[in-house]
């Protein structure tokens, strides 16, 4: 999709349908956080491990933001330099991407911002981020030295939890893109982490149902178009059959608890995906898909981050239950971001070009 094809309708609808995703994933992954079982104050209580979705979330259970959505608007951070270093001919997506997820690293171990820093830009000062939300482990080692994880190399080979999925809907977000371009990405940013096929794999078709639902089409379009192109890819089986499992789940009568713990047996990166599709293909609208997604799955963050990215996607930002939103930890900044990216995505030439560079954009995201 050329930026100059982009008409007035085109930007907004565009636009919705990012804060959608970012936004729903981060409700649902404030959510899905509270309702992990353990205990802790920001548990949310009720005979299905949530209560009260439609309530407020400021300042007590529900509002509070996870590693998967720190990580999620790094990923958006990258994909914005990646557009801007093109200009300077350094093209090449996946360095930009892990350079951001090693400047999420550096809030994990540090204080505050580092002013020192050139390459922090407007992103990594925010200071809410500061702070750990209980990353997985594969995410620290990934990010940990400066060593890029590849499809022929990739970090932890035995890392297959769904943390490099919930930070993938971004790539999703690249309407411009083809489907398999996005796949290819998703699939190798996520390696830098998590090297189990399940794993980078499931990232990879999760993106291509962003990408799908965000260019109009429908949820059971998304999950067939992204089977069609994981059956070219080696290791792909297990994905596809929880996709196919969640696929046909749908025909077998309204939803139930049991039906949607029967898709998530495990914490892997495809049980996983699998309930957040099912949930999204049979929700009535983004609350009723959430309190699916989180209320019974192995791990309720990333299913509730991947359920809720994947119905803002399909339903914009209008569609995000308010009181949900009113309350959501960083919402200033998941929206600003989100902004930029549909900015950059539709006007970027006009930010950055030879022609009329507006130097105040390369100062929020330098080309570093």
């Amino acid at each position: 999709m050329s930026t100059g094809l982009w008409g007035r309708f085109e930007q907004q609808d565009f636009r919705s349908r990012v804060r959608g995703a970012l936004l729903g994933g981060a409700i649902g992954d404030a959510l899905g956080t509270a309702a992990a079982p353990g205990p802790g104050p920001e548990r949310l209580e009720g005979p299905d491990g949530l209560h009260g979705l439609h309530g407020p979330g400021a300042g007590g259970p529900g509002g509070r933001v996870g590693s998967a959505t720190q990580l999620t608007l790094f990923t958006v951070d990258g994909l914005i330099r990646a557009h801007v270093r093109r200009d300077t001919g350094a093209w090449h997506p996946p360095t930009d991407i892990h350079r951001a997820y090693l400047r999420w690293a550096a809030t994990q171990h540090d204080w505050g911002p580092d002013e020192r820093r050139k390459d922090n830009g407007w992103l990594a000062r925010q200071e809410w981020l500061y702070a750990r939300r209980n990353p997985d482990r594969a995410s620290m080692t990934g990010f940990g030295d400066d060593i890029v994880g590849t499809l022929d190399k990739p970090k932890n080979p035995a890392a297959r939890d769904a943390a490099a999925a919930t930070r993938s809907a971004p790539f999703g977000l690249l309407v411009g893109w083809e489907p398999a371009l996005v796949l290819q990405l998703a699939v190798e940013c996520a390696a830098q982490s998590h090297g189990h096929p399940g794993a980078y794999l499931s990232a990879g078709a999760f993106a291509v149902i962003v990408h799908a639902l965000a260019r109009g089409e429908s949820p059971d379009g998304a999950a067939h178009r992204a089977l069609g192109l994981l059956a070219a890819r080696p290791g792909h089986q297990s994905v596809t059959d929880a996709l196919q499992g969640a696929l046909s789940a749908v025909t077998q009568g309204p939803p139930t608890a049991e039906r949607v713990r029967a898709l998530s047996t495990t914490a892997d990166a495809e049980d996983t995906l699998a309930l957040a599709v099912y949930c999204a293909l049979v929700a009535e609208d983004i609350p009723h898909g959430l309190q699916l997604a989180v209320g019974h799955g192995a791990d309720p963050a990333a299913a509730g981050a991947l359920c809720g990215a994947l119905l803002g996607a399909l339903h914009g930002e209008t569609a995000l239950p308010a009181a949900r939103l009113a309350g959501l930890e960083g919402r200033a900044t998941l929206l600003e971001l989100a902004d930029d990216f549909a900015l950059e995505m539709t006007q970027g030439p006009a930010l950055h070009g030879p022609a009329a560079p507006t130097p105040g954009w390369t100062e929020r995201y330098p080309p570093l």
